[in-house]
């Protein structure tokens, strides 16, 4: 059997924990499919754009081997792991992934969604539409994923906090509130989330983004936690060294003259 890409998706997504969990929940991120051309794709996709939703199947790249287990972001109650079939983890036997993104508009062999799961540069396999009659079963069983625990955490934000996040929607391409949500919403004790540092005793944590750096506040018996303030991760030193791994340093010096 001979698979090949059929195009690529692009996005702001570039690392494995800016993805969210299941698009479909956080909305806001967009990206476009860009077909390869001298194929007769855009005859392909004549008759696509009346449809709202599309299945996209696509490749996992990013991933190296397979786990007959793993873990899920909301586990059930008294479980850590399940079977790697029973789940929708990329760490599979065949490295596909399967999303149900919402077709926002075609222009030529370029399709711009919205609620995508994918990462930048994910290597696009198939297309198909989404269909509700056929596709859609919501009263099917949904296994282990009926006993996930729900008594998650609430998330809430400060005026500082706001300040800040709103400046780097319109300056940066991060989107830093869905990925402090998908972190934090089984709370601050995750052990998982290893770009977490809690300080038990004054209950405040501090939550590692790429280069910047949430600080936070939590209440145990109310199970909230308060977005307090977000923060460059360079020190001034290193925003004075022209070097500049991640490419980022012009937006961080920007945002600490904004907000010193």
């Amino acid at each position: 059997m001979e698979i090949f890409p059929i195009g690529t998706f692009y996005g702001d997504a570039v690392y494995k924990y800016d993805a969210p969990r299941q698009g479909r929940l956080f909305a806001g991120h967009p990206g476009r499919i860009v077909l390869n051309p001298g194929n007769n794709f855009e005859t392909a996709l004549r008759d696509l754009d009346g449809f709202e939703r599309l299945w996209v199947i696509f490749q996992f790249h990013e991933n190296a081997g397979w786990r007959p287990t793993t873990r899920p972001p909301v586990p059930p109650k008294g479980r850590d792991r399940v079977g790697t079939f029973a789940s929708r983890s990329p760490y599979r036997p065949n490295p596909i992934g399967l999303s149900c993104v919402r077709l926002l508009k075609i222009e030529g062999i370029t399709l711009y969604v919205d609620e995508a799961d994918l990462l930048n540069e994910t290597p696009i396999l198939d297309i198909k539409p989404y269909i509700p009659m056929a596709d859609a079963f919501p009263d099917a069983k949904a296994g282990w994923v009926e006993d996930q625990e729900r008594d998650l955490w609430t998330i809430e934000t400060t005026p500082a906090f706001d300040e800040r996040l709103q400046w780097l929607r319109e300056n940066s391409p991060f989107d830093i509130l869905s990925f402090v949500e998908i972190q934090l919403v089984r709370g601050p004790f995750d052990d998982t989330r290893r770009r977490l540092e809690i300080d038990a005793n004054a209950k405040t944590g501090v939550l590692a983004y790429r280069t910047f750096r949430v600080n936070f506040c939590y209440d145990e018996p109310s199970r909230k936690i308060v977005l307090k303030s977000l923060r460059s991760g360079y020190t001034p030193q290193e925003l004075q060294s022209p070097e500049d791994k991640y490419g980022d340093k012009n937006i961080h010096r920007n945002f600490v003259e904004k907000f010193l």
